[in-house]
């Protein structure tokens, strides 16, 4: 049947690691062929082609994912906190947390340091909360809504499906997920009250039999890092200190102490997210669900009670038990993806030989092995394709995460008259269905106020009229639902949709965003947001210049030593295509040592070829300096270089300059392209930090 949109494990052993491809000179470019790839093994539910793929390139080709055709009725998720683990059930582990040598991992590792532990800075902590997050195979739903196919396909059974036909449902993706969901639990942390996570591998077990598809990592390992917490790299969760990660029944305590760097007040963070790490495989694992959600609050200045300290939005409920709720603080986790058609190939070194797969029909499929980057064209919000939220009629604040392997977004509040109409509908094909939906008559409605980048409270308060979010970016912003940009009062019942107007068909980089030049036709509506009744309203909205935290003083430049990194294309193609001071990343090889309480300037160059990276730089936050060789904030979309941050934004050919320190701990940590099919092919590099 037809209908208007209106209407309606495998596992698999790769034949080449990336140290034997260390070894070979290959032909440059991302499709180059190796010599062989295995075939994988079945394994519970896993289909594949048997035999030996020989001569394999990385086909370019994605598939078009089938159109929601309802999307704007299944509910934003909004999450609420999770729970430690009462203390007498915590009392029956058997491998009970502690501070005692060998009792951080499965392996034997310690913690550096441990709440109580005498003549250091956590002396005086309380003992930490216990968490417990499991890595779990479970099936996930997308969407609710009817969906159409937009391309033909031949089913399990040979039948051709055409173009145009009408599927009730969309089957559930199988995910790798934190307690078995997407995004996983959110745990609410304040500064002085450590949290520790216990991570657990259970993804050996799949109870549902689900088909486990053809990604992710192939030996079910995980590393957990939680994105940039001020933490010892035994909890950081990276493969420069674990580069062999957790396989199925390993398990790690990851210890976040809630401490500042260096004990200062004005190093303070608001908002952290923990992902997968695994070395090669992050963004398969990551795309597969490997995400969860951290908050992390100021009981001085920023306690989740509009009553108290700056008054941002948020009214807290204690549960008794050292975990809390705040309504009107909202996070908002933006992920792309791609449903498999039936009808594209599977192959790179990674996933199949060229073979389709129609049982996976309407599941996620994913490239490991992209030329440009992965993009999806299905746009989800906390794990909803297209959700609604009701909101009363007050502040809010959102805490916004782009968790994408490699999509850029910017972000605006706009109305739409015509309401919301399908990419196909009007026209489009190729990339410009990506996105699926489209409000062409769309037009801002409202400015809101950034309060916050990655590093916590910016200095000072922000108003803006959009945002760019790119990979692992966060931002918090505050906004007004009661009254329109023209000062008119919004009522019961209005529609406002926050909108992507970062056009990116590729991974390399945006084609159009508010910098480089709009497509007034892109507009994306990714969430719908409905005007509800009135409620209380505690908070103070800030206004723009509005002090929120003394960011910590610079010391002198030019006393400082300076580091060069530059991010490359590479020559040797395939897997270690991506390269930094013309390295790929080798757990075994730093390409630097920092000193312990010595701050240094680093110089984060992007050496062209028309990429933008979102460079990651782990342990402590940095202080932009200059971009190409000017003040920040006199580059357009960068006003909130004024405050800390973990990820560098870098345009094609751009030379950012930046000034972090490193305190509190020792050990080895790494810095990476958060495009994470740049850092799953080599565009990373290990640092150790000694005393």
């Amino acid at each position: 049947m037809k209908t208007s949109d209106e209407e309606v494990e495998r596992t698999q052993q790769p034949g080449l690691t990336r140290r034997d491809l260390l070894k070979i000179t290959a032909a440059s470019g991302a499709a180059t062929a190796v010599a062989a790839v295995a075939g994988p093994a079945l394994a519970d539910g896993g289909t594949t082609s048997g035999g030996t793929c020989t001569g394999l390139t990385a086909i370019e080709a994605f598939p078009t994912s089938p159109l929601i055709l309802q999307p704007f009725t299944d509910p934003l998720p909004v999450p609420l906190a999770a729970r430690p683990i009462d203390p007498a059930t915590l009392a029956t582990w058997s491998n009970k947390p502690s501070g005692a040598p060998g009792a951080q991992d499965c392996d034997g590792c310690s913690h550096q340091l441990w709440p109580g532990m005498a003549g250091t800075v956590c002396e005086s902590m309380p003992q930490p909360l216990v968490y417990q997050n499991r890595l779990q195979v479970a099936a996930h739903s997308f969407s609710s809504s009817p969906v159409r196919t937009l391309v033909p396909y031949k089913d399990v059974n040979g039948n051709t499906v055409p173009a145009g036909t009408v599927i009730p449902k969309l089957p559930d993706s199988t995910i790798y997920g934190f307690n078995g969901r997407f995004p996983g639990p959110m745990i609410n942390a304040e500064y002085g009250k450590p949290c520790l996570v216990r991570f657990e591998n259970h993804l050996d077990e799949n109870p549902q039999n689900l088909d486990r598809g053809d990604f992710g990592a192939p030996d079910w390992a995980f590393l957990t890092h939680l994105h940039n917490a001020h933490t010892a790299c035994e909890s950081d969760g990276n493969p420069h200190h674990k580069p062999q990660a957790y396989g199925p029944g390993g398990w790690v305590d990851n210890l976040y102490l809630n401490y500042p760097a260096g004990g200062d007040e004005a190093e303070k963070q608001s908002f952290f997210w923990y992902h997968d790490h695994r070395m090669d495989h992050t963004g398969a694992n990551v795309y597969k669900g490997m995400v969860g959600l951290y908050p992390i609050y100021d009981p001085v200045l920023d306690p989740g009670d509009e009553r108290r300290g700056l008054r941002l939005p948020g009214v807290r409920t204690d549960n008794g038990d050292g975990s809390f709720d705040v309504a009107y603080d909202v996070p908002l986790v933006f992920y792309d993806c791609r449903l498999d058609d039936g009808a594209t190939p599977h192959q790179d070194f990674h996933n199949g030989c060229g073979e389709v797969h129609p049982e996976n029909w309407g599941k996620t499929f994913f490239r490991h092995f992209p030329n440009h980057g992965f993009v999806g064209d299905v746009f989800t919000v906390n794990g909803t394709a297209y959700p609604v939220l009701e909101v009363k009629r007050r502040r809010y604040r959102f805490r916004l995460l782009t968790a994408a392997v490699s999509r850029q977004f910017e972000l605006q509040f706009m109305t739409s008259a015509g309401g919301p109409k399908s990419a196909v509908s009007l026209g489009y094909g190729g990339d410009e269905l990506e996105g699926q939906w489209r409000i062409q008559d769309g037009k801002q409605c409202l400015k809101f106020v950034e309060i916050a980048s990655g590093g916590g409270l910016l200095p000072n308060a922000i108003v803006r009229d959009s945002i760019e979010n790119w990979p692992a970016m966060r931002h918090e912003i505050v906004v007004d639902f009661t009254r329109y940009l023209d000062g008119t009062p919004t009522k019961k019942g209005d529609v406002i949709y926050l909108t992507d107007i970062c056009k990116m068909p590729d991974g390399r980089q945006a084609s159009n965003n508010s910098r480089i030049g709009l497509d007034p036709k892109y507009k994306i509506p990714l969430l719908k947001i409905v005007i509800g009744d009135d409620a209380p309203d505690d908070s103070v909205m800030p206004t723009a210049g509005t002090p929120l935290r003394a960011q910590p003083a610079l010391p002198d430049l030019s006393t400082l030593p300076t580091r060069t990194f530059e991010l490359q294309r590479g020559g040797f193609g395939g897997e270690i295509q991506w390269l930094i001071n013309g390295h790929p990343f080798d757990a075994t090889v730093p390409l630097a040592t920092v000193k312990q309480g010595q701050p240094e300037i680093w110089v984060i160059k992007n050496g062209g070829g028309g990429w933008t990276h979102p460079m990651h730089l782990h342990m402590e936050e940095h202080h932009v300096v200059s971009r190409n060789g000017k003040p920040p904030t006199s580059i357009p979309g960068h006003q909130d270089d004024t405050g800390k941050d973990d990820v560098i934004a870098l345009d094609p050919s751009e030379t950012v300059v930046v000034v972090r320190n490193f305190r509190t701990f020792t050990g080895r940590y790494v810095a990476h392209c958060h495009n994470l099919a740049h850092e799953d092919h080599a565009m990373m590099f290990g640092w150790i930090l000694s005393k």
